[in-house]
């Protein structure tokens, strides 16, 4: 009988994700680091099991579109609409800021101008699925704090195709005038969707009445509306992400599809899982362990560095103290398009196999430490409160 190679490796992994999943759980650490690990376990650095890591990428690229698509589901198109400048002006400022500063480091080392601003852009970007599952975790996607980081996450992810071209152009490859021009109507349209979306209370898709009846049709019209706004963006030459987010918002202005939330979530949870496998792939645990100490002092380097830049930006927007630190300690981590960043600068020539490794493994650590890093940014803030209620 005929069996699919890959389906063996795909029972492998989902048993991985499970046994060290129920281990984090016993344990009280966070279900994400059991996927990162898995992937370590499994993977060609590891005992080897997954010997075609490009296929659990594509699954892993396919989970962080679902994720998106559900938080789009869950913010509220107005908020995001009134919160524009710590959006833009706060992206914008953050992404300078950590440029400048690896410009300082790099001047230091005689580092080419590519590869400043590939390494700056690399450290700029936080994770979404990996905060955005955490807050969501903990009920806070609706609070101040949670608003603040959604508009600088969403920000970042669209500010990944720009970094691209520039480091395209850098590297050589000058995309043409009709890939600018797709890329810029894409930006025209979601913006204008968005906008479209804040304006109103509520919209009415058309079947409205049959999809009020049948819950199976909502979920078809939901994915229909996740994976068509995907394809629409990716024909313009920009992030899917971004297309099944602006979808989640068009679901979640529909009234007739509020039951689809629920019914989908253990498919999300599944695709998201296979994409911190997938990231686990990437690193080679030989290589941390021939240069743990550089790279342990990366890691801090970066975690203390972005929670104090993203602080000082948003308190420059007058964010509170507290708010902008704490908003901070949560965006401290490197994204998972930071990966992609990197892989192109590699491919690019700009940096080499080595300073590419110590990028995997910086970005892979600091996702682990970040559930730990917001959780003491959060007791620090407990004790500072504690203290100042105490009579003097």
């Amino acid at each position: 009988m005929h069996i699919d190679p890959f389906l063996p490796t795909l029972v492998g992994i989902i048993l991985s994700i499970l046994l060290l999943g129920v281990l984090l759980k016993w344990i009280h650490q966070p279900e994400i680091i059991g996927y990162l690990l898995a992937g370590v376990v499994v993977g060609p650095h590891g005992v080897g099991f997954v010997d075609d890591p490009a296929s659990v990428n594509h699954m892993g690229t396919l989970g962080v579109t679902l994720l998106l698509f559900f938080i789009g589901m869950e913010v509220s198109p107005r908020k995001l609409v009134l919160g524009w400048r710590i959006a833009v002006i706060g992206t914008l400022l953050q992404v300078f800021v950590s440029v400048a500063l690896v410009w300082v480091i790099g001047s230091l080392f005689d580092w080419s101008l590519a590869r400043i601003l590939l390494l700056g852009f690399v450290i700029s970007l936080s994770s979404t699925a990996v905060v955005l599952k955490l807050l969501k975790d903990r009920g806070e996607l609706d609070t101040p704090v949670g608003n603040d980081v959604l508009l600088i996450l969403l920000a970042q992810d669209m500010a990944v195709v720009p970094m691209l071209i520039v480091l395209g152009f850098l590297g050589g490859s000058v995309p043409t005038g009709g890939t600018l021009t797709l890329q810029l109507i894409g930006a025209v349209l979601l913006i204008g969707l968005g906008a479209w979306l804040a304006s109103r209370e509520s919209i009415r898709l058309p079947f409205s009445e049959r999809l009020r009846e049948d819950h199976e049709l909502q979920v078809f019209a939901a994915l229909l509306a996740c994976f068509g706004m995907a394809f629409i963006t990716a024909m313009l030459e920009l992030s899917t992400a971004l297309g099944a987010f602006v979808g989640g918002m068009l679901v979640a202005t529909a009234r007739e599809t509020e039951w689809v939330q629920h019914s989908l979530e253990s498919f999300r949870t599944l695709f998201v899982a296979i994409f911190f496998v997938s990231v686990g792939l990437m690193v080679d645990l030989d290589f941390i362990l021939s240069h743990w100490m550089q790279i342990a002092l990366l890691v801090l380097a970066v975690l203390i560095t972005n929670t104090l830049v993203n602080a000082a930006v948003l308190r420059a927007l007058r964010v509170s103290w507290r708010r902008s630190l704490l908003t901070g300690a949560i965006l401290a981590q490197i994204g998972e398009f930071s990966f992609i960043l990197a892989a192109a600068g590699r491919q690019a020539g700009i940096i080499t196999d080595y300073a590419y490794q110590s990028t995997i493994a910086t970005i892979s650590i600091s996702l682990v430490l970040s559930a730990p890093w917001i959780a003491l940014a959060r007791r620090w803030f407990e004790v500072a409160s504690e203290r100042e209620r105490k009579p003097t």
